[in-house]
C-alpha cells in the first residue's frame, strides 16, 4: 500500500486519468444495462455528452474550481438537451467537490458551498422534484465535502510529522558529526602539539604520535563517509555497525595514546543494551572524553559503568580544573539529549570533593535484555 501511494504521488496524471476511466465505467452502466420500453432510450449523443462530463476530471488537481464549473455546465446541458438515462449517483460532481475540499483555498471552498446550495435543488427540480432526492443529494455532497476535509487534515498531520521526523534526523546526524569530528580533531591537536617536543626528546614517541593522528583521521573519515552517504538521496551507503559498549576499550586506548591516562572499570552485571542505546553510551563517553582533552587540563580521567536495579550508571570523572561556568556547549547538550532519548538523565558538575569535573548519566535497561559481564 505504501508503494502504491508513493507511485501515485509521483504520477498524478496517471492517477487522475485512471480515476476518470473508473467514473466513466460507472456512468456507462445505465447505457449498457437493458432498459424497459417505458424508459428513455440510451442514445449515442447522450453517451457522448456523459463522456464530456467526465473528461474534466483529468485536470481536477490543477484547476479544481474550473473543473467543477465545467462539470456543472455539461451536466446541465445533459439534463436540458438530451433525453438519456439518469445516473444513480452524481459521480463527477462528488469527485469534484471532494477534490476542492482537499486542495482548494478557503475562498474556493466557500464559493463551492454556495454553488451547491443552488445547483443541487435546481438539479432535483429538473429531475424528480422530490424531497427525498433533495435530501439524499444534499447528504452525499455534504459527505463528499466532509471526507475531503478529513483527508486534508490527515495529509497536513502527516506532513507535520514528516517535518518533525526530518528535524529529529537532522539533529541526530548533527550530534553524530559533532561527536566524531570534535573527538578526532581534539586528539589530533593534542598529538600534533606534542609531536615537536617528542621529535627532540624521544623520536620513538613522535612516530607513535603521528600514527595516532593518522588513525584518528582515518576513523573520522570512515564514519563521516557513512553519515554523508545516508544524506545523499538515492544512494545506498554502506552501513557499518554503530559503535557500542564493547568498543569503549578501543576508544579509551586512542585517548591514552594522546598521553592522557584513562581508567576503565565496570560493576554489576551490565546488560547487553539495544544497539541504539549502546551507541548512545559510546557517544556519551566519547563526548565526555573529548571535553576532558579540550578543556580540563586533567592529569587523569576515570570511566565507570555500573549496573544496578535495572539502571546503567555511566560516570566520566577527571581531575582537571573543573567546570568553566555556564551550562556547557553543544557537547554537553548532546549528552543530555542522548540520555533523554532513551528515558534517562544526564547531570554534570564538580567531581568528588568538588575537584575536577564529572559527567553522570543514568539509563534504564530493559528487563528483557540479556545480562552479561563486561570486563574492565
Amino acid at each position: 500500500m505504501r508503494e502504491l501511494r508513493t507511485w501515485g504521488a509521483a504520477h498524478p496524471w496517471a492517477v487522475d486519468i485512471g480515476l476518470a476511466l473508473v467514473v466513466q465505467a460507472a456512468m456507462t452502466m445505465p447505457f449498457v444495462v437493458p432498459r424497459g420500453p417505458e424508459l428513455e432510450p440510451a442514445t449515442w449523443p447522450a453517451y457522448g455528452l456523459t463522456t464530456l462530463t467526465v473528461v474534466p476530471l483529468v485536470w481536477r488537481r490543477r484547476a479544481p474550481m474550473t473543473v467543477l464549473l465545467a462539470i456543472l455546465a455539461t451536466s446541465a446541458l445533459y439534463k436540458l438537451a438530451v433525453e438519456g438515462p439518469g445516473q444513480p449517483l452524481p459521480y463527477t460532481g462528488l469527485v469534484s467537490v471532494y477534490t476542492i475540499a482537499v486542495l482548494a483555498p478557503p475562498w474556493q471552498r466557500i464559493v463551492t458551498a454556495g454553488l451547491m446550495v443552488v445547483a443541487v435543488p435546481a438539479s432535483v427540480w429538473l429531475n424528480t422534484q422530490s424531497a427525498r432526492e433533495l435530501t439524499f443529494s444534499l447528504f452525499v455532497f455534504g459527505a463528499a465535502y466532509a471526507f475531503g476535509r478529513l483527508t486534508e487534515a490527515r495529509q497536513r498531520a502527516q506532513t507535520v510529522e514528516a517535518e518533525r521526523a526530518a528535524a529529529r534526523e537532522r539533529a541526530r546526524i548533527a550530534r553524530e558529526m559533532h561527536d566524531v569530528l570534535s573527538h578526532a580533531v581534539s586528539l589530533m591537536i593534542v598529538q600534533a602539539e606534542a609531536g615537536p617536543l617528542a621529535v627532540r626528546a624521544a623520536p620513538e614517541r613522535a612516530e607513535a604520535a603521528f600514527e595516532a593522528i593518522s588513525a584518528a583521521g582515518r576513523d573520522a573519515m570512515t564514519q563521516l563517509r557513512g553519515m554523508l552517504g545516508v544524506l545523499r538521496e538515492g544512494e545506498e551507503a554502506p552501513r557499518a555497525p554503530q559503535p557500542g559498549i564493547g568498543d569503549l576499550p578501543a576508544l579509551l586506548e586512542g585517548v591514552r595514546a594522546g598521553g592522557l591516562p584513562v581508567g576503565y572499570a565496570t560493576e554489576g552485571g551490565v546488560r547487553a543494551l539495544p544497539a541504539a542505546a549502546g551507541a548512545s553510551v559510546y557517544r556519551i563517553v566519547q563526548e565526555a572524553l573529548t571535553n576532558v582533552v579540550k578543556h580540563a587540563r586533567a592529569r587523569a580521567v576515570d570511566v565507570r559503568l555500573v549496573h544496578a536495579h535495572g539502571v546503567l550508571r555511566v560516570t566520566v570523572t577527571d581531575d582537571g580544573r573543573g567546570p568553566q561556568g555556564g551550562p556547557g556547549g553543544h557537547g554537553l547538550v548532546g549528552i543530555r539529549e542522548r540520555a533523554a532519548a532513551h528515558g534517562g538523565t544526564a547531570e554534570t558538575g564538580p567531581g568528588p570533593d568538588g575537584r575536577g569535573f564529572e559527567v553522570r548519566v543514568l539509563l534504564p535497561v530493559p528487563e528483557t535484555a540479556e545480562t552479561r559481564k563486561v570486563g574492565a
